[in-house]
């Protein structure tokens, strides 16, 4: 059963992805990204795109699967328009002396047609299986979190040379391209946070003091073997 329609959107829906139509150069594409953020809000708790076009009236599967991988778009601009939009709001303005936290993520994925997956370790389930890894940056200001960027982690599995392959690039070399991508916006962080995968890397710390940023991280430390 249909469960929405966008029309039923309220005004702000609407005047919110005004800001960012001219972006796109069709307006199939307004109308795309209207029904893909749309399905996103949704209160369905299954995201994926079948799901989304079940759930709304007018909102076909073929199109929006087509919005997505097929029509010619920046996601980086819309990213950094949204970003741009947030910081004119006083509600959502980014103050200084915010912590920047630089974290990895994992997802289980089956099959290998989606780029990325491969076998690797995935943090929602705390092992090794399929699946796929984004490396993320978000600040947090004493009063509220906010996304910043999302960088989907090439796994050699999945990739035709491996670790040879030009596109492979280590989670460390991802996260401070975020950093940097936050530091060439003028968002420079009081402190970063890190988790252990970061914290017991001594190049990539080498390179936060290098930007003269100070850091937290957590330390991994492994058990010595009994003899």
């Amino acid at each position: 059963m249909k469960e929405t329609t966008p029309s039923a959107m309220p005004p702000c829906f609407e005047r919110w992805c005004h800001r960012f139509d001219n972006l796109f150069n069709h307006p199939a594409q307004k109308k795309g990204f209207r029904h893909y953020l749309g399905g996103l809000l949704g209160e369905s708790e299954r995201k994926n795109l079948s799901q989304i076009a079940a759930d709304a009236v007018g909102v076909t599967y073929h199109r929006i699967h087509h919005f997505l991988t097929e029509s010619v778009w920046s996601a980086e601009q819309i990213n950094e328009r949204r970003l741009e939009t947030m910081n004119k709001c006083g509600q959502t303005r980014i103050n200084q002396g915010f912590s920047l936290i630089v974290d990895d993520s994992g997802h289980r994925k089956s099959g290998n047609f989606t780029e990325g997956v491969g076998r690797q370790y995935i943090g929602e389930i705390g092992k090794t299986d399929n699946g796929i890894v984004v490396v993320t940056s978000h600040l947090y200001d004493g009063t509220k979190s906010l996304p910043l960027d999302i960088e989907l982690y090439q796994n050699a599995t999945s990739l035709p040379e491996g670790k040879k392959d030009p596109a492979f690039q280590k989670k460390p070399s991802i996260a401070l391209s975020l950093i940097e991508r936050s530091l060439k916006r003028g968002y420079r962080p009081k402190i970063v946070l890190l988790d252990a995968g970061y914290g017991n890397n001594t190049s990539f710390l080498i390179e936060l003091e290098k930007k003269k940023l100070k850091y937290l991280g957590g330390l991994a430390f492994k058990p010595k073997s009994k003899t």
